[in-house]
Order: structure tokens, then C-alpha cells, then sequence
């Protein structure tokens, strides 16, 4: 029936693109009833770093939070894009069904490593004066973004996450540019545009922009490829739409400012516990499209012992699409839910019946 119906419905939307930007709009105003921006009231941290910004509203994140009877919430960072809010489009129902969702999305035209911390201690803080324990999510250079946030949080913040769920993590730069002397096996396309971004002379603001804007080319470049030869629904198209408008309005200096956090984050070492509650890390097939040979992530997560000493209650699982035409690629929540989803929805369960026993 659903080939049927897309076979009838792929030549409407041809015929009628004023029809299909009307569907388009309708999911992307739906969603916007459901995702609302979040006031939070425990700030103690951000606002402790308020004297040290000249405009705190331009580098800090904006936090969103779709609500939920349920009490056990997660906590969305998102990788360079789309936004937390879109990321995560085809999950929500499945986190949801848990908890509400907070969402951080990155600002426009700036970033702050230091503030986006503050945000999400604090944050975590005010869900625990509530008695609730969030699984922290993080997806790509989000999740390089959690793991070196926890990394320095204390263990009572630790206590209060009920867990951690990694998607296709980017853990270090080396995970995603080589050396210079290990540069074999041909051109690399987000690779090529990071390593000229971090090569760029931040006083010389025409080549930092000739350089931001080839990575935007990029970005675009890789939804494309994974949009290609799917029947999208108006969801993905809405989708899109964000995803373009992020790129678009997202200014060089905030672009370049992401790209240096990343710089900062310190590669994994074995022996090096950082976050001793249960932790799933969910890899992509195609893992190796993007991240580099030789990712010291991807070697971390393939040696069980190395990673257990890192993350002790880790479990590390290889997501599938089963079909060599199709191979999941990193971080592909939005084309390849079917597969993470099942893998996901089981181990919240299994977390969320045992929350004081590791998931196995």
C-alpha cells in the first residue's frame, strides 16, 4: 500500500510544488506548536558569566523544550547542523513517549564553549530540583561536545544523568582531519573545508569567509547526498528548509567560533574514565565516509577494553540498513530512522525499568 501510495502521490507533488510548499509549511508550523521556547529559571552559572560578554545574547544557545506527561526527559546537542530541534525530527515520538525534550540550539553569530556549558550544568541542575534525571544526547560534534563537557563536570552532576546516548560521536579534530603526512586515499570533502577553515588567518577576514562559505557549499553537498533517490515526505522537505535557513543565517564568525571548540576537544584515552553511568554509542555502517581512517574515536570504540575504561557501563552497537545501496551513513537520524530507532527505543526501556543498574 505505501508503494502504492507513493507511486500516485510522487507525480502530485511534480505537478503541484505550490500544493507541496503549502504541506511543507503546514509540518513545519506543527512542529512549531510542539517546540517552544524553554524559560529557564536556574541560571547561576550563565549569569555568572555575564560580565565577561559584551552581548551574552549573541554567543549564547537557545533552549527549546518540547513538554511530556512523562518524567524522565532527555537533552538534545545537536552536531555543526541541522539544529537540536530538527535533528532529532524523526525520534521525537520515541523520546517523547519518556520524557519531555529539551533542545540546545546553537546561536547565529557567535559561540561560546565556556557559556554552552554553564547552559547545560545548569540546565541538568534545574531538571534534578524538579527530580528529574535526563539522558544526555549528543549527536556528532554535539556529542564531542557532551563528552568534554563531562569530561570536566563534577560526579554530582554526573549523578544526575540518568544516562548517555552518543550518536556517530566526533570526538577530537583528528577524527575527522589526518595528519598532513598520513593524507592517502584521495580528497575528503568536509575534511579539505575543516582543515582550511582551522589553516585560515582569523585577522584576514576575506579568506575566513571564502573559506565559511565553501564549508555551507559542503554542508549542503552532504544533505543532498543523503537525500538523493528517496521519496521525501513533507517532513524532510520542512526539514530541508531549516536546515538551509541555518546555513544561510548562521554568520562566519559562528561558524568558525563551532569549528574551534572543536579544535579544543582532547582526543579519548584509554584508562581515562569520563562518564561511569550507562552509555550507548550508536556507530553508522558508513561511519568511514566522514570520520578519517585512523579516527582515534572509531579505534576507541573498537578495542572493548579501551572503551570500557573510558566509559565503563558503554555498550557500542553498529547501526545497518542491511541493503549495500543503502548503507547508513554518520549520523543519518533523518534518512535512516528505521534503523536507529528499534536499537534506541530498547535500550531507553531497558534504562528507564532499571535506572539504577547498568544497561547491558
Amino acid at each position: 500500500m505505501k508503494q502504492l501510495l507513493s507511486r500516485h502521490l510522487q507525480p502530485l507533488t511534480e505537478r503541484h510544488p505550490a500544493l507541496m510548499n503549502m504541506a511543507t509549511a503546514t509540518a513545519g508550523f506543527l512542529r512549531s506548536i510542539a517546540i517552544k521556547p524553554y524559560r529557564q529559571r536556574h541560571r547561576p552559572r550563565e549569569l555568572a558569566l555575564w560580565e565577561r560578554y559584551h552581548s551574552l545574547h549573541a554567543v549564547r544557545c537557545q533552549v527549546y523544550r518540547e513538554k511530556s506527561a512523562g518524567g524522565r526527559p532527555t537533552i538534545v546537542v545537536a552536531g555543526f547542523v541541522p539544529d537540536a530541534t530538527e535533528v532529532v525530527e524523526f525520534q521525537r515520538p520515541l523520546l517523547r513517549s519518556h520524557g519531555s525534550i529539551y533542545y540546545l540550539n546553537y546561536p547565529r553569530n557567535g559561540f561560546s564553549h565556556e557559556l554552552f556549558e554553564a547552559q547545560l550544568a545548569d540546565l541538568i541542575d534545574e531538571l534534578s530540583l524538579k527530580g528529574e534525571r535526563p539522558v544526555l544526547m549528543g549527536v556528532s560534534f554535539g556529542a564531542g561536545l557532551v563528552v568534554d563537557f563531562l569530561r570536566r563536570a563534577s560526579e554530582q552532576l554526573h549523578d544526575r544523568l540518568r544516562g548517555l546516548l552518543l550518536v556517530s560521536p566526533v570526538l577530537c579534530t583528528a577524527d575527522l582531519i589526518r595528519p598532513d603526512n598520513q593524507r592517502n586515499g584521495g580528497v575528503r570533502m568536509l575534511e579539505s573545508n575543516l582543515r582550511k577553515i582551522l589553516k585560515a588567518d582569523p585577522n584576514d577576514e576575506s579568506d575566513l569567509n571564502r573559506q565559511l562559505e565553501r564549508a555551507r557549499r559542503c554542508f549542503q553537498a552532504l544533505f543532498e547526498a543523503g537525500a538523493e533517490n528517496r521519496s521525501l515526505t513533507t517532513r524532510h522537505l520542512a526539514i530541508r528548509q531549516r536546515i538551509f535557513g541555518v546555513l544561510e543565517h548562521t554568520s562566519n564568525l559562528g561558524g568558525y567560533q563551532r569549528v574551534l571548540a572543536l579544535r579544543s576537544f582532547a582526543e579519548p584515552a584509554a584508562g581515562r574514565t569520563i562518564f561511569g553511568g550507562p552509555t550507548l554509542i550508536m556507530l553508522a555502517e558508513d561511519e568511514q565516509s566522514i570520520l578519517v581512517p585512523g579516527s582515534p574515536t572509531l579505534q576507541l570504540c573498537a578495542d572493548h577494553a579501551a572503551l570500557r575504561s573510558v566509559f565503563p557501563e558503554a555498550r557500542a552497537c553498529l547501526i545497518a540498513s542491511n541493503n549495500d545501496a543503502d548503507p547508513v551513513a554518520h549520523a543519518s537520524l533523518i534518512f535512516h530512522q528505521h534503523c536507529y530507532n528499534p536499537r534506541m527505543e530498547q535500550w531507553l526501556q531497558k534504562l528507564h525499568n532499571q535506572p539504577l543498574l547498568a544497561v547491558v
